[in-house]
């Protein structure tokens, strides 16, 4: 009897705190309030911006800007098409780049994004730029750092409630958002997701730059140039959390064709 508890009780709560991951449809777990996330993703977010060095008016900021703003209308027409506006409530965009040698980018919840200047020589331009933007965003507005965190919360900290985990361990609970939403990664692009999660952002992010009017068979020349930077460094597949670069380009070769129907040229 007390063993089928320990398996009934993770599934009970798995069932009582699911959503569904845009396009897939994929049940996940979610134990965060979204109003709680997005104030810490805000608070987080704004400290960050404090302890680092944001570049505005030049060039390439104006490029993060206008790419950024691009991804995101092309997010708000998807979620109201498919009658998800209500999955972006709370959403108050903001797109900075910082100075950093990091190959880095990443979005927080409620549309806080951050491109370090360090990825900018492999992105090259703003179509490039859209295949990270639209990756990074479409993990936040998948889900994908809440789905994490509500598994830490689970794992290693005992499935304590956001708000008991802030209070009895800050610190922790701290490192757990940063790691989860991916802030605290050297590489943004290879967040620290699983290889479905991966997918799916590679997935919704084919969609949202197409949306935007960028053509997505550039993600194909941008992975190639990720994979040739990184070249002999990743683990065989079967020990990574992330596609091999020859699965996921494979992969975004066959969803280049779904893609392009909503491809709009600018």
């Amino acid at each position: 009897m007390f063993h089928k508890k320990i398996f009934i009780w993770p599934l009970l709560l798995f069932l009582l705190s699911c959503s569904t991951v845009p396009l897939t449809g994929r049940r996940q777990l979610n134990l965060i309030p979204a109003g709680q996330i997005m104030s810490m993703s805000f608070a987080n977010y704004d400290e960050f911006l404090k302890s680092h060095k944001v570049i505005k008016g030049t060039t390439q900021a104006r490029m993060v800007q206008r790419v950024g703003k691009r991804i995101q209308r092309a997010v708000e027409q998807y979620f109201s098409e498919h009658h998800m506006q209500n999955r972006l409530d709370g959403y108050q965009w903001e797109f900075n780049l910082v100075e950093d040698k990091a190959v880095n980018a990443w979005c927080m919840p409620g549309g806080k994004v951050v491109v370090y200047t360090g990825i900018l020589p492999l992105t090259k331009n703003d179509a490039g730029l859209a295949v990270v933007l639209g990756h990074e965003i479409a993990h936040a507005v998948a889900g994908h750092g809440s789905e994490r965190m509500s598994q830490g919360l689970m794992v290693q900290l005992g499935g304590m409630a956001l708000s008991k985990a802030l209070e009895k361990k800050p610190r922790q609970t701290q490192a757990l958002f940063m790691t989860a939403y991916g802030a605290g990664a050297q590489l943004g692009v290879l967040l620290p997701y699983s290889r479905l999660h991966e997918s799916e952002a590679d997935h919704l992010g084919l969609i949202f730059m197409a949306m935007a009017g960028y053509d997505p068979h550039v993600a194909v020349n941008f992975w190639q140039r990720m994979a040739a930077m990184k070249a002999g460094q990743s683990p065989p597949e079967i020990l990574s959390t992330h596609p091999s670069d020859a699965t996921r380009i494979n992969q975004i070769k066959k969803l280049l064709p779904e893609a392009m129907r909503y491809y709009k040229k600018s």
